[in-house]
């Protein structure tokens, strides 16, 4: 028996567990709550977007000026990159081979050449072969208008100028080609 007034055997050894129960739940559900989250703007990866697409015209790095406003596309495929990104020199044969794929189906691509040496990126388009025009941007402001954190970037526009998706970092072309068909099997906005 327990003298009246203190706690039983079981009281002393229970309270402390329940106490030490509470405590951690209290800690997880904190830690939980402060925990990073994962922004594909810091950390690469890709973004679902729902932000009008300002349009992008100017100088091409070789070639006739590149006005998007003048051009038709069921899905638009922007890519930022410069010469001195390694990222990008990776990812540039997955930018054609996903190119050549799909351009039978109105999808256009336009890189833009972020404040870079344009003889560098003369080379480049000539050593890559690449078929679609590039802006060339060496203040960045072209960039910038897409709102990008780093290099390369890649986002995706409807028909309706909505852009859909962005790609922060190097992509590969299965990545690319898996969102250009999400894009393409979505109902044509500019028709209804």
């Amino acid at each position: 028996p327990t003298p009246a007034g203190e706690p039983s055997r079981r009281h002393r050894i229970v309270r402390p567990l329940v106490i030490a129960t509470v405590i951690a739940v209290l800690v997880g559900a904190a830690a939980y709550a402060l925990r990073p989250t994962t922004d594909p703007r810091e950390e690469g990866g890709v973004a679902e977007l729902a932000t009008p697409f300002p349009g992008l015209r100017g100088e091409a790095v070789v070639g006739t000026p590149v006005d998007t406003d003048a051009m038709r596309w069921s899905v638009l495929v922007v890519n930022v990159w410069a010469t001195w990104c390694e990222p990008c020199r990776r990812e540039q044969p997955a930018l054609q081979r996903v190119q050549a794929e799909y351009g039978d189906e109105g999808v256009e691509f336009v890189g833009v050449d972020y404040r870079d040496d344009r003889a560098a990126a003369e080379r480049w388009i000539d050593d890559f072969a690449v078929t679609y025009p590039s802006l060339y941007d060496p203040d960045g402001r072209t960039a910038a208008s897409l709102g990008f954190p780093f290099l390369p970037d890649t986002y995706l526009v409807d028909d309706a100028g909505t852009m859909r998706y962005a790609i922060y970092g190097e992509t590969s072309a299965e990545e690319l080609s898996q969102l250009i068909d999400e894009v393409l099997a979505e109902p044509d906005v500019a028709a209804s």
